[in-house]
Parts: structure tokens; C-alpha cells; sequence
């Protein structure tokens, strides 16, 4: 039998081999022959097989002193730390057999041509046979060196990485993980270096990472080589693009960008022993996003051939964890690595948790939340490596930042905070795998958090999570979700938060009733329309200076509402589709939008903001419509470039059919005209001239929903936001049900849809039992009563069959 190759080209079939190359070498072996041709760009190179590890083991003479320092590890006569220095020194002074040193020269030497350089500078990766497999999958376990140049390098970056296959915390992974020490091998990949120092790197997933929601990639990046991102030692740029639409070379799919801090840069050290160093990254370069959104779009396009190539060929889903590379040179784009997934994609059928914060605290420090959960535990301030020794176990862990090293004591933290870092870093990574909660990138938290102190940590709140000072009480509860049975009613959600609307994604809902554009607004986006649309009547050195800082980067400032609109509800849209998602457009009231940036400069004073100048009578306003245009771009634009067409346009506040026509009017003109592309346009049913003229409203739109709340104050002739007068409000009065029945009926006869997105059926099950029965089409829910509304009236339908 012919004896095992020492070296295998990426192009080769036989580097596919797990066993032969190690998971990550046949990962890039695989991308290497099946995609490249498809336009997914892999940096030429070579595995050193497993064959080569063994050779030099056998050569040296190794394996049983090896395996005897592990067993008097096992027995308890040698620790961790000893056991692994003794054997990586062994490694480390064995001889490299000729015939191995030749054929890695001689491979070197042919991928240095192919680059066209006498001595190619290049990436030396580690690559055990039993790592990056969909069952044992953890971070940085074995050494990546970077910059390696010339013969006598290569050759060092080689022994390196297989004495670091005897790390420390490699072994305890083995150990924990049921792995064989004797039956893992170690390959080395040696790849063209990917000059990133000059341009950018970093990590993309294809699912949410936090609620491992499928139909997202996200992309997270920093200046310089990705290592900076990987180990968490900056808080690098996020981007989420949504899946499905990255197949349309037509659509511009992205979700979410932030820019993060990146406040390091890792570029190529030039002498001495080092490879790479870090060096500060330029205030200038840190305000920004280090892709442009064509390259964070190209790189979603890979990451979505790379995954649904690797699922076909593993013949169920494989959600990917991939590194990605630019060049700063030629400008490519490259992956680099590619792993699967193995926290989101193996968590199978999980119930929905809700995580609730009852107490208030003084707020400590504030980053990105990772998980969902909350802890309350005393800190433990850990400011190096060396002082693992005195972390206590039950504690939240207080960090910079973490590597592969603070694993054995994030095994038994309460949570993680770290300084720097993104959602795809090691903390995040690990502290995912362990099911505990962090918040990473949460600048000075060594120094704000007391060693000691009984903390708080929460990300019960959407992206950002945080750190209360005390032990403040919360509440888990968890709702299995193969039980929820169905119903004919539709039962829908109302969302508004685009931070956390990704978490609902399992609940089996039939979409979302009201999507509250106002909320994104107040929360993201904070300026006044108008005042983005005519920055120039802005007055007050105040808000003008808070509108420059806000809208920095943008030529247009109408354009910096009409993207974070755009995203905003599109990331709500996303979430549910292809169910339908009915955005309301703005609904903000004149004392509302005063409280807007700028927004005293466009909004009169009014007795009673209630039944003023409000909802539909705004659009067609030269007082506002400038306004509503930024609202139908974001509209158009989250339905005809991001992806999000299950988007259905409702206009609130529609007094009169003259005024339908108006908004109707100055929305063709926008390019959001009914029926084009698909586009439907509800009316809110909150006035009482809605329900008198229901076939004439119907007419003009393709469904209603009620809006409970005003629909009972204008028939009551009750604000309901008087304190006074609470008693009186109470959408079951027998003359606002009566007139629901009525108009319910009315709009079946004609043949369009009703449904109701007040806060009604929440409060009250007995109001949403009189609404089944009167035959509404849908319900809209808080999510936190979705599951309870859902059961009851599944419930009163089938007594209602039985009768």
C-alpha cells in the first residue's frame, strides 16, 4: 500500500480528507475545487498532512512520552500546566526528518511562484483532524502565525503548530470533549498571505448568532488582519444583511450597520522576531465602517454559496462560521477559513425564554449583549492571563478581553464582561457554547466595576446589554412552543423594536399587525423629518450641532433617515418572512414631535394634540409632507432594494375619503403606488367616520385594522390619556362593540380584510373572545400575551365547532 502523501494541494480531491488534513485544510480543500469557479475567492495553498505530524513523532521517538505524561496527568501526578509545557518542549527540540523539510520547501517554494515572489510572505494555520467538525467546534485551540517569510520560517511556523496541538487548553478540550489524545492528529495549512494589513478582515455567520435566526448573514470586521476580530481584542463593524435577497443581484440587502471602536489595527511588523504588530487606528478610520456595503454584500454572497454548498453536501442545514479577508493591494476579496456553526445550529427545538429585569439599578457599563439572559453574582476584575488562578467560580468575569487561555475559568463564570470585543469574538464565541450571558465591548469596565462588588449583568434588553450595580431580582420563563396549538383567526404580533425583533422569530405567528414607524424613529433615528428634509430652518445652536454630529457622513441628511428607516423596519420585515409585516407610517402627535432633535422649529402648539394635526392630515401638509416623502423613500426602498416586500403600508388618523385621496395621491408621486409590486395599503379604523363610511374607505384600501384605543375615546368622547377620566375608558363599552360588529361585518360584505392592533385583546380575553366571535380576520398581540390569546381562542373555536 502506497504510503500517505506528506503534502496536499488545497486543488487536490484527497485534501477533502478530515482525516487526512484536519477540518479546517479540507474545509478550504472543499471551497478550493467546488467554488472557486462560482466566484468565491480562496487564497492558494497547501496542507502538510496528518501523515507528516506522525512521521515526526515516530522519527523522534515521541509517543510514549507522550501518552505517559498524559496519563500521569489523568492520574493526577502531573498538572495541566506542567504536562503541557513538558511535552510541547519535547516537541519543540525533536528533529524534523529530511524528507518532511524537503517536501514543504519544495511546496513553498512552488506557492512562492505562483505568487510570483521569491519568498512569499504567508498564513501557517493549524488543522487537527478532530476540530471545526459540526460536533467539536471551539475556538482558537491550536496556533495561526501570520507573516511568515522564508524557508527557515516556514519550517518554524510548522514545528510551532505541531507543538501546539499540546497546549493547554487543547488538552483540556480533548479531555472535556471524550477525544482520544492519540487518536487526534495535527495537519498544517500554508496559505498566501492575504495582505488585510493594507485594507480590512474579519468574521461572518450565516444566522443570527444571538437568536440563531436563519435568514441573516452577519459580517463583522475591523481594520488590518482579522486576528484583531477574532480574539476579541477590538469591537469591530457589524453589518446584517438579510438572507433572502442576496441571491438578487438587483437588491441591496442590508439590515443593520454599525460602526464600531476597531481602536487597534494589526499590520505586518518589518525585523525582530515578531510577525505583526498592533498599532492605533486613526480617529478618522474608527468613526467609519471598514466595508463598504458593496464589499459587505459580496462577502453575504459568499457566505450564503459557501453554506448551502456545504449543507447539500452534508445533506441537512450547516449554518457556517467563516473568516474573510480584503486584500489592500488587489482590493479581492477572500475567505480564508470556514467552519460550522456549532451553538445556534445544534440547540434543535427550544422553547421561547423571556428574560425580565423587576428592579432598577445605577448603570455601570454598556456594550453588545450576547444571549439573552440575565445574572446577578460578584464580579471578579481578571486583568491578565497570570491571574486566572484567583478567579472565584460563580462570579461574572471581568475582562479586556478573553482568548482561548481563560477558558478553564469562563467554564464555571455566572457571566463574561469584556472590554473590547464584538459579537463574534472569543468571549462571545465561548460564552454562547456555555450558555452563559455577556456584554462585550463595554469600554472601562475594568476600571468602573468594583472586584467584589455584586453586579447585575442583563441582556434581557435587545443588542445592547448591561451591567447594573447591585443584585437587582429578575424572572426566566420559558414557554415550549411544539404545544401552541392553531387557530383560523390569524394571530399576529406587534413589534416596533428592530433590536429585538429577531428573538420572536420562533414564535408561530401568522406576522406582524402594527409596526409602529414612530418608535424606529424616536429610537434611531432621534431628528425631526422635516428637519433632516430643511436643516436650514433647524433653529437652536444646539440641535444643529446634534444634527451635524448624527449626520455625519451624509451629503443628503433626508438620506440618513431614509437608510435607518429603511433598515429598521426592514430587519422587523425580515424576521417574519414571507409573512406579512404592516408598517403604520408616523403617527407622532405635534407635542410628540416637538420632543424630536429639531423638532421645534416645524411643530405648532396645540390644546389638544390628540384630535390635531396628526396621522393622515399631515402627508398632503405643506407643514409636513416633505417629511412623509423621507417616510415613502424609506418604504420603497426597504420593499425594492433591502428585500422586505411582505411590507404592507397602513395610513393612520384618515379622517375624511378626500383626504385617502390626497395620501394616496403624494404616494404614487413617491413611487409607492397601490397594487405596484405588489404593494397593499391599509387603513387604520379609529374614527368613527371609518366605520359610518366603511365601503367608501374600502374602495381606496385593501384592508382595515382597528385601533382600538382611539376608536373608543372618539365614540366615548373620553381621552384616553386622561387620568381623570380612566374609568370611563373601556373598548368592551356596549357602543364601541356594537359599532366593531358593525364595521366588521360591513367591510366581509365587500370583500376585504379586518383585523385589530390595539391593546385590547392583550389586556382583555374577554374582548378578544367577542372579536372572534364576530368573525375578525386577525389579532395583534404583545408578544408577551401571544402565547395565552393564541391558546384561548384556539380554545373558543373549538367550542364554537362543537356547538
Amino acid at each position: 500500500m502506497a504510503s500517505e502523501p506528506l503534502i496536499l494541494w488545497f486543488d487536490d480531491e484527497r485534501a477533502t480528507q478530515v482525516a487526512s488534513v484536519g477540518g479546517k485544510n479540507a474545509s478550504l480543500s472543499e471551497m478550493t475545487r467546488t467554488l472557486t469557479g462560482a466566484g468565491v475567492r480562496v487564497p492558494p495553498g497547501f496542507a502538510v498532512t496528518a501523515a507528516a505530524y506522525r512521521t515526526f513523532l515516530s522519527h523522534n521517538a515521541l509517543e510514549a512520552p507522550i501518552a505517559a505524561a498524559l496519563a500521569a496527568l489523568a492520574a493526577g501526578g502531573a498538572t495541566l500546566q506542567q504536562t503541557g509545557a513538558a511535552i510541547r518542549r519535547r516537541v519543540a527540540s525533536g528533529e524534523i526528518p529530511p524528507a518532511i523539510k524537503a517536501a514543504l520547501l519544495e511546496a513553498y517554494s512552488k506557492l512562492s511562484r505562483q505568487c510570483g515572489e521569491e519568498h512569499a510572505s504567508v498564513a501557517v494555520r493549524s488543522s487537527a483532524t478532530a476540530e471545526d467538525l459540526p460536533e467539536a467546534s471551539f475556538a482558537g485551540q491550536q496556533e495561526t502565525f501570520l507573516n511568515v517569510r522564508g524557508d527557515v520560517e516556514v519550517v518554524n511556523a510548522w514545528r510551532a503548530c505541531v507543538a501546539s496541538l499540546f497546549t493547554d487548553r487543547a488538552i483540556a478540550y480533548r479531555d472535556e470533549h471524550g477525544f482520544a489524545h492519540d487518536k487526534v492528529a495535527l495537519s498544517v495549512g500554508v496559505q498566501k498571505l492575504v495582505r488585510s494589513d493594507l485594507a480590512c478582515a474579519g468574521v461572518a455567520f450565516t444566522l443570527d448568532t444571538e437568536t440563531g435566526f436563519p435568514d441573516v448573514v452577519m459580517v463583522t470586521g475591523s481594520w488590518g488582519l482579522g486576528e484583531n476580530v477574532v480574539k476579541g481584542t477590538v469591537s469591530p463593524d457589524e453589518v446584517l444583511l438579510f438572507k433572502r435577497a442576496l441571491d438578487d443581484p438587483k437588491k441591496r440587502p442590508i439590515l443593520r450597520a454599525r460602526v464600531g471602536d476597531k481602536e487597534r489595527t494589526m499590520v505586518l511588523a518589518q525585523g525582530g522576531s515578531a510577525t505583526t504588530r498592533n498599532v492605533d487606528t486613526p480617529l478618522e478610520k474608527r468613526r467609519r465602517l471598514c466595508l463598504s456595503d458593496d464589499d459587505a454584500i459580496a462577502i453575504g454572497r459568499f457566505a450564503v454559496q459557501i453554506e448551502r454548498h456545504m449543507s447539500e453536501r452534508a445533506g441537512r442545514p450547516m449554518p457556517m462560521d467563516i473568516e474573510w479577508a480584503k486584500d489592500g493591494v488587489s482590493g479581492e476579496l477572500y475567505i480564508v477559513q470556514a467552519r460550522p456553526e456549532t451553538v445556534q445550529s445544534r440547540a434543535g427545538a427550544v422553547g421561547l425564554v423571556n428574560w425580565r429585569l423587576d428592579g432598577q439599578g445605577e448603570v455601570l457599563v454598556k456594550g453588545r449583549a450576547v444571549g439573552s439572559a440575565i445574572a446577578a453574582a460578584p464580579a471578579c476584575v481578571i486583568r491578565s492571563v497570570a491571574d486566572l488562578e484567583r478567579f472565584r467560580p460563580g462570579s461574572i468575569l471581568i475582562a479586556e478581553s478573553t482568548d482561548p487561555d481563560w477558558v478553564p475559568a469562563m467554564r464555571v463564570a455566572a457571566g463574561i464582561v469584556t472590554e473590547h470585543g464584538g459579537r463574534t469574538c472569543h468571549a462571545a464565541i465561548v460564552s454562547r457554547a456555555l450558555g452563559i450571558p455577556a456584554v462585550v465591548g463595554a469600554p472601562d469596565a475594568t476600571r468602573v466595576i468594583a472586584d467584589g462588588a455584586p453586579v447585575t449583568l442583563s441582556c434581557a434588553g435587545g443588542d445592547e446589554g448591561v451591567v447594573y450595580r447591585g443584585a437587582l431580582p429578575f424572572t426566566r420563563e420559558e414557554t415550549a412552543l411544539d404545544t401552541v396549538p392553531k387557530t383560523a383567526t390569524r394571530i399576529m404580533i406587534n413589534l416596533a423594536d428592530p433590536a429585538s425583533a429577531l428573538k420572536y422569530w420562533r414564535l408561530p405567528t401568522d406576522g406582524v399587525g402594527l409596526l409602529r414607524m414612530e418608535f424606529v424613529v424616536t429610537d434611531d433615528i432621534r431628528v425631526h423629518p422635516m428637519a433632516l428634509a430643511h436643516p436650514e430652518r433647524v433653529s437652536g445652536d444646539k440641535d444643529r450641532a446634534l444634527i451635524a454630529e448624527l449626520t455625519r457622513g451624509y451629503a443628503d441628511k433626508g438620506e440618513y433617515f431614509v437608510e435607518r428607516l429603511a433598515r429598521g423596519i426592514s430587519l422587523i420585515a425580515a424576521s417574519q418572512y414571507p409573512r406579512p409585516v404592516i408598517v403604520r407610517m408616523s403617527d407622532f402627535k405635534t407635542n410628540e414631535y416637538r420632543n424630536l432633535i429639531g423638532g421645534a422649529a416645524f411643530e405648532p402648539d396645540e390644546e389638544n394634540p390628540m384630535i390635531g394635526f396628526r396621522g393622515a392630515s399631515r402627508y398632503s401638509s405643506p407643514r409636513y409632507q416633505d417629511g412623509f416623502l423621507l417616510e415613502c423613500r424609506a418604504i420603497r426602498r426597504a420593499r425594492e432594494q433591502i428585500g422586505a416586500d411582505n411590507l404592507i403600508v397602513m395610513i393612520p388618523f384618515c379622517r375624511t375619503t378626500d383626504e385617502a385621496d390626497r395620501v394616496l395621491a403624494v404616494m404614487k408621486a413617491a413611487g409607492l403606488e397601490r397594487g405596484k409590486f405588489g404593494l397593499k395599503v391599509y387603513v387604520m379604523c379609529e374614527i368613527p367616520s371609518n366605520v359610518i363610511l366603511a365601503e367608501e374607505f374600502a374602495e381606496r384600501f385593501d384592508g382595515f385594522s382597528i385601533g382600538s384605543n382611539d376608536l373608543t375615546q372618539l365614540i366615548l368622547g373620553v381621552d384616553r390619556d386622561s387620568e381623570l377620566l380612566a374609568d370611563l375608558f373601556d373598548e368592551r363599552n356596549p357602543a364601541v362593540t356594537r359599532m366593531i360588529r358593525d364595521v366588521i361585518a360591513r367591510v366581509h360584505k365587500v370583500g376585504r380584510p379586518i383585523g385589530i392592533c390595539g391593546q385590547g385583546p392583550s389586556d382583555h380575553p374577554d374582548f378578544a373572545e367577542l372579536l372572534v366571535e364576530a368573525g375578525i380576520d386577525s389579532l395583534s398581540l404583545n408578544p408577551d400575551s401571544f402565547l395565552k390569546v393564541k391558546t384561548r381562542i384556539a380554545a373558543l373555536e373549538a367550542r364554537r365547532a362543537k356547538a
